[in-house]
């Protein structure tokens, strides 16, 4: 039999349940993972790994089997006691544990599972993933026990998790600055396990969907995008509330509802972050952001004489600048902030309490602290597509070179003024307006995103760039 080729993308491996996710497959990265660490050195003695899981179909199970492997090599580790959010794992590895594994796969189909290894308090690096990959690409069976050859050890550490975010956060206070509710789609996701934790005693704080439901209600995928934001939009209405989040299944995406009802897109999201960092908090530095996002932070870098850097997508290239010392903000597309302070990942939490500290410093709803932004810098219409190709794109500079020998010299009467090859290619026009073409690179699939400042310029500039991406 040919073992199934195991590859982390942008977080992680995932696979369909009972396919290409499955037990042996689960074993496999976890002998790998264990032959990775004795190759770099590491003591057993010194090794402690935390593992946890999210609400998924057998993630205990799976997370159970993790540590098997882990404990028949001889390395310590400790298996969450409930379905715990990714970020609560990030956070223990600045703590007690030099490495994390969390059984997830996030915000896709609740048909899919996956595993997430996390070092010091962010996504392992991708250097790391590639080493580990070649060491499960041995491993075509484990041929380890099933059996661990000592109890597995069991821990609750949801209390930790919360008493950092409290101290981190004063929220009863500043729940109690706010003139109104907030709202908050937990999606079913494992977010929902500490959520009372952190939240306990708050009166003017909603939430939905915060039971366990592995098929994720009418979702199916918790991912937290517009599409799927009517019950929090209706709930925002119903109540009258200030804002509402949505976090996706385990926790470490972020998507904001204003006080109208209306969703706001990380293009829109990432500038008030940035603005209140900047504005409030007086942190100066770099801030770097996925290659999909949108040019507001841009503009805000530029009038505060701060670096700017694109980053690959995937939150593990922020994380990497973050920890470098000099960025005080990252950002990605997919609703994934962080900032200096915090640990070097995305945290759908942190990034909601900050927005309530926004609020409550600024004495003003999200919808009015927009329009400042807009004031300031400018609007944004941001959308996204994907169309689907006849094969999958095998090398993405390639395209993108393919792409960039077809541009014109002006679209929509604007003069190109940079391209960026980093991840696909953006295209930036003389007034920021840009569209990215991205190649999946594992699927049949190219993803078109384009910011302009209308509706009707960004259904101009999409029909451009889906007519010129087609190769």
């Amino acid at each position: 039999m040919i073992a199934q080729k195991i590859s982390f993308g942008t977080d992680g491996f995932r696979g369909v349940i009972s396919d290409s996710f499955n037990y042996e497959n689960v074993r496999r990265i976890a002998q790998g993972f264990s032959d990775w660490l004795a190759h770099k050195g590491f003591k057993n003695s010194e090794l402690k790994v935390f593992i946890g899981y999210d609400r998924r179909f057998l993630s205990d199970k799976f997370a159970k089997e993790f540590a098997t492997v882990l404990i028949n090599n001889d390395i310590n580790c400790v298996v969450s006691t409930t379905p715990v959010p990714t970020p609560m794992v990030s956070y223990l590895t600045t703590k007690d544990y030099l490495f994390g594994v969390v059984i997830t796969a996030s915000h896709n189909n609740y048909s899919y599972n996956g595993v997430k290894i996390k070092y010091q308090g962010r996504s392992a690096y991708p250097q790391m993933t590639a080493e580990i990959e070649l060491y499960i690409e041995k491993n075509v069976k484990s041929h380890i026990s099933k059996n661990p050859k000592k109890p597995i050890e069991t821990a609750d550490k949801r209390k930790e998790y919360a008493g950092y975010l409290i101290k981190r956060f004063n929220i009863k206070n500043l729940l109690s600055n706010i003139k109104g509710k907030v709202v908050f789609d937990l999606m079913y996701g494992s977010a929902g396990d500490v959520f009372d934790m952190v939240f306990e005693g708050c009166k003017n704080v909603i939430a939905i969907n915060k039971e366990h439901d592995p098929l994720f209600g009418d979702y199916g995928a918790p991912e937290p995008v517009e599409k799927r934001m009517t019950r929090l939009k209706e709930e925002v209405k119903k109540n009258k509330a200030v804002c509402g989040f949505a976090l996706d299944g385990d926790g470490d995406r972020f998507a904001l509802v204003d006080n109208n009802g209306n969703y706001m897109t990380p293009a829109q999201v990432a500038p008030m972050i940035l603005n209140y960092l900047t504005d409030k908090k007086n942190m100066k530095g770099r801030v770097v952001q996925a290659v999909s996002l949108g040019y507001l932070t841009n503009r805000i870098a530029r009038e505060k004489n701060m670096l700017f850097e694109f980053t690959p997508v995937g939150f593990k290239y922020i994380a990497d600048r973050i920890i470098g010392g000099d960025t005080i903000f990252g950002a990605e597309e997919s609703g994934g902030y962080c900032w200096k302070g915090n640990i070097p990942d995305r945290d759908g939490l942190v990034t909601s309490l900050l927005f309530i500290e926004m609020m409550a410093n600024y004495k003003k709803n999200v919808s009015d602290i927009y329009k400042q932004i807009e004031s300031s810098y400018g609007s944004s219409n941001f959308i996204r597509e994907d169309i689907s190709t006849l094969k999958v794109t095998s090398s993405k500079y390639s395209y993108a070179m393919k792409v960039k020998s077809r541009l014109p010299k002006t679209i929509l009467n604007k003069n190109i003024k940079e391209i960026v090859t980093i991840d696909g290619i953006r295209v930036i026009l003389e007034n920021d307006w840009w569209f990215l073409i991205r190649p999946s690179g594992t699927e049949p699939l190219l993803r078109i995103y384009v910011e302009t400042d209308t509706e009707k310029h960004s259904k101009e500039l999409m029909k451009f760039a889906k007519d010129i991406s087609i190769i």
